[in-house]
């Protein structure tokens, strides 16, 4: 009960910051869409698209590949193709094929909570839709990918609390591909839209007073779409590149109330754990990534 009005007495000062202060919060609104229009509509809706069909041809399937990647990560057979869905489906589509794995108990509470610790990732739609777009070099955006996954692995191997027991999925429900993406993009759009507004009245009262670095990384660490936006404007190739994929196994602050929207009944601790774990992880692969991407800088 204390956590309903405390989110209601939040909601009641934003409301009176935007009485007080409409200029910034229609230019973030305003923001937040044009980036919606020219960037992240065209770069992601195609990868959604795609991603939808392969998630729901997918789903479910255990192969000679994912069988052993599932037992390092003590995944329970036959749930192996939820791994796969987190690497190609995006935040929050693997955390929320978990919970529904878990609501239709083809995994046990124990198994859905560890395994949204690193089954949750973005996806190839954002990572060369969006993030990819920052270098020039077309090897950048498969090397943050190869990142994302390895230290996921990396994170399934540590977490513990591990079980090897078997399971069943069942069958996705035969979703229209492209009504699928559509309510995806608007779900982002939204969010973005809303992370904008409330970057914009930090940038305003807040985030002009630190340097260009530490201002893109609280960006990013509260919204990635706006936190790659901002990368952009960096000059360092090595630092967009470990910034990134920090951020990307991150997610954001944004991404993480999304995750919790959809995990239901779930407790999104041991997610918040990995995600911190994989970052560590992220930001050690990527700085070696570096030394032959960028040899040099």
């Amino acid at each position: 009960m204390r956590k309903k009005y405390a989110v209601g007495a939040m909601a009641v000062i934003a409301m009176i910051v935007l009485i007080f202060d409409t200029q910034t919060a229609l230019q973030g609104a305003q923001d937040g869409i044009l980036l919606c229009i020219q960037t992240v509509i065209p770069s992601l809706f195609p990868f959604f698209f795609l991603s939808g069909i392969i998630n729901r041809t997918f789903l479910g399937y255990s192969g000679k590949v994912l069988r052993p990647l599932g037992r390092l990560c003590a995944i329970p057979a036959g749930a192996e193709s939820l791994l796969l869905l987190g690497w190609t489906g995006g935040y929050p589509v693997g955390a929320q094929a978990i919970a529904t794995a878990y609501e239709q108990g083809s995994i046990s509470k124990r198994d859905a909570e560890r395994m949204l610790g690193f089954c949750s990732n973005a996806g190839p739609a954002f990572i060369f839709g969006m993030a990819g777009s920052v270098f020039s070099q077309k090897a950048a955006p498969w090397a943050l990918w190869a990142v994302l996954i390895l230290s996921s692995l990396l994170t399934g191997m540590i977490l513990p609390n591990k079980t090897y027991g078997l399971c069943k999925l069942a069958q996705p429900q035969r979703k229209k591909p492209l009504e699928q993406a559509l309510k995806a993009m608007a779900s982002v759009c939204g969010w973005v839209v809303l992370f904008r507004v409330l970057i914009t009245f930090m940038q305003r009262w807040i985030l002009w007073i630190l340097h260009g670095e530490y201002s893109v990384m609280i960006v990013g660490a509260l919204e990635l779409t706006n936190g790659v936006v901002a990368i952009h404007n960096l000059e360092n190739p090595v630092f967009q590149f470990i910034s990134l994929a920090a951020l990307l196994s991150f997610g954001g602050i944004c991404v993480g109330l999304q995750t919790v929207s959809v995990t239901g009944k779930l407790s999104c601790k041991t997610y918040f754990a990995g995600k911190l774990l994989q970052t560590v992880l992220s930001i050690i692969i990527s700085i070696l990534m570096t030394l032959f991407l960028f040899p040099g800088k």
